[in-house]
């Protein structure tokens, strides 16, 4: 039951974090305008469901490890994918937490970002990174989850709309760091 609830939060984390990086490359670019509400309650939903996510991933990350050395075998070495996963998610946390500071400046009802320098724009893109790695290292068993028997095509569409909306918040990221660095010192 607690993988089915995690499968159904890692699904909705998948669908609010495009809509969070689509609609913030936006922002980043200057095409919308920062401060909507509705973004930041979608942002709030997201928050939500990635503390739990986490919580989840760290409660059955520590019941398989109790259970492998209770059994005496532990194939850290050999079970590389459960690792990719738990370190990616890991590394994920680490990179949202920079990513919330990034926007720690408030006027009025819109947050500023602070200083987008070049440390920035790299934890940006290594957040970038790190969720496709962690997507990607986990769509198979959410797909499972969910009972999908057309692993392949599915797993192809998925990885394509991910590749694009990743690559849309990673060249967002660059543009608002030249924006920031160099078009405004001008």
């Amino acid at each position: 039951m607690i993988r089915k609830i995690n499968a159904f939060l890692g699904l909705a984390l998948i669908v609010l974090l495009l809509i969070h990086g689509i609609s913030g490359a936006f922002v980043l670019i200057g095409i919308i305008p920062g401060g909507n509400q509705i973004r930041a309650l979608l942002t709030k939903a997201m928050m939500v469901c990635f503390v739990l996510h986490g919580l989840i991933g760290i409660k059955l990350t520590i019941d398989t490890l109790k259970t492998n050395k209770k059994n005496g075998a532990l194939y850290l070495k050999d079970n590389k994918v459960f690792w990719i996963r738990r370190i990616s998610g890991l590394a994920m946390i680490l990179f949202v937490l920079d990513h919330i500071v990034l926007f720690q400046g408030k006027q009025g009802d819109v947050f500023r970002l602070t200083l987008f320098g070049g440390a920035r724009l790299i934890t940006s893109l290594l957040l970038v990174l790190t969720v496709c790695v962690h997507v990607v290292s986990n769509i198979r068993p959410l797909m499972v989850a969910f009972g999908s028997d057309r692993f392949r095509k599915i797993l192809i569409d998925i990885l394509f709309v991910l590749s694009i909306v990743m690559f849309f918040c990673a060249v967002s990221f660059i543009f608002y760091y030249l924006r920031w660095n160099v078009l405004w010192r001008v």
